[in-house]
């Protein structure tokens, strides 16, 4: 009599298999839910608020109130964040945005809404959504193993990159059918569905927990204590965060840089920026893909693998702003590379400082690198725009692909180091 087959632990189970996984599926599923209710709400709500005011600069302040909480209240997002339980810190960072973008069109109905009001809603939403980054990448190491972190971290990425791909396409299909405001409507139920999808997911028990009464000491002494960590006690938590301000500068200017690209260089127009958009998107998602169905590997192989592929993509950057003639076709192949090439860079930053990082200071050093990442990613951006009007965008093209190269060069050299990847006491 043959053995019945066994069920493998969801301990055990790599690649594709993880998403079959009660807890990680429901955590990506949830993912896909809200990243595609991201997409909706940048278009519906520049969009409405462009309908409602007709000026464009009350619109680019949208831009603003979503850009400063980040910057100004991340590191102390990072204090609390470590003394509260992950799963329930989402839970309701995904039901207050549920309930803040549901008062937006509900306002609008009832004649109630003002542009202070919005602008109030808009800084509120920001302000909650900044908590769920870090909250999220805190948790991962509660809920799959450790040789599980950068396949885990590479599905998560591929959420965004879906709703980048579907979320801004089916924001305008719907502004075009049911109007801005029942757009908005879909997009509060996507953040309730992610809720519901975060309910089952067993997160394992941790010490790190305490609550807000175990924060005994000032604020300010906590936010030091994970400012040291990442810039003084661990060099491969500091080296990670050099490469990342050098990744952000660039990566984010060539993104900003994409509509001059499209416009002086390849002389197109709208629909064709749009294909340049999705290229993009399809680099990154197919990357994401293989990235997790790829072996961990050592904590040297990984950091050498992020060095050797952001290598092509500041090639591939540099070929984008040599080519003399840019053919349209080409310049979708490059840029795919370079979508491609350039996505690898998070989930494996993420995975080793969820390995080198002591639970009771991972929120505090993913704020601190994301409110770092930000911050360099606006001078990137300032910087390179300055240059493109300065000097043309192709120097500024070739500009942001020496950075790229300068970026794999101190990650090569990072790699070649005896880096250990225990956790350390903090």
């Amino acid at each position: 009599m043959a053995d019945e087959p066994q069920s493998i632990p969801e301990s055990n189970v790599s690649g594709w298999r993880l998403l079959g996984t009660r807890d990680f599926g429901c955590l990506w599923a949830g993912q896909v839910i809200s990243q595609i209710g991201d997409g909706l709400n940048k278009v519906a709500l520049l969009w409405f608020v462009y309908e409602l005011t007709g000026s464009a600069l009350k619109m680019t302040a949208i831009g603003l109130l979503q850009t400063i909480p980040p910057l100004v209240f991340g590191p102390l997002i990072g204090v609390y964040l470590d003394c509260l339980p992950k799963k329930t810190v989402m839970i309701v960072v995904d039901l207050l945005r549920t309930l803040m973008i549901l008062l937006i069109p509900l306002f609008y109905t009832f004649d109630m809404l003002t542009l202070e009001r919005l602008y109030v809603l808009v800084f509120l939403i920001s302000i909650v959504s900044t908590v769920f980054g870090p909250a999220l990448a805190s948790a991962v190491p509660s809920i799959v193993q450790r040789s599980q972190l950068t396949t885990a971290n590479a599905f998560l990425q591929s959420t965004t990159n879906i709703g980048v791909l579907l979320g801004p396409a089916m924001s305008g299909l719907g502004i075009a059918l049911i109007g801005a405001q029942n757009v908005l409507y879909v997009d509060a139920a996507t953040f309730l569905v992610s809720a519901l999808f975060l309910l089952p997911i067993r997160v394992r028990d941790t010490r790190a927990v305490k609550g807000l009464n175990a924060l005994s000491t000032p604020v300010i002494q906590d936010m030091m204590v994970g400012f040291r960590f990442v810039f003084l006690q661990h060099r491969v938590v500091f080296a990670l965060m050099i490469t990342a301000v050098l990744y952000n500068l660039a990566i984010s200017a060539f993104v900003f840089l994409l509509p001059v690209v499209a416009k002086e260089l390849l002389q197109v127009g709208p629909m064709e920026l749009g294909w340049l958009w999705s290229a993009l998107g399809i680099g990154m998602l197919a990357a994401s893909l293989w990235l997790a169905r790829t072996p961990q590997g050592t904590f040297q192989d990984r950091v050498g693998k992020i060095g050797r592929s952001l290598a092509v993509g500041g090639v591939a950057v540099c070929a984008l702003g040599l080519i003399q003639t840019p053919v349209l076709f080409s310049t979708f192949l490059l840029i795919i590379i370079i979508g491609g090439t350039t996505s690898l860079f998070y989930p494996v930053v993420w995975a080793m400082l969820q390995e080198v990082t002591p639970e009771h200071l991972l929120g505090r050093v993913f704020t601190t690198f994301s409110t770092g990442g930000m911050a360099s990613a606006m001078v990137g951006m300032a910087g390179f725009g300055w240059a493109a009007d300065a000097v043309g965008p192709a120097a500024s093209l070739i500009g942001i692909g020496l950075l790229l190269l300068l970026t794999a060069v101190v990650t090569v050299q990072v790699s070649r180091r005896d880096l250990g990847a225990r956790p350390v006491a903090a």
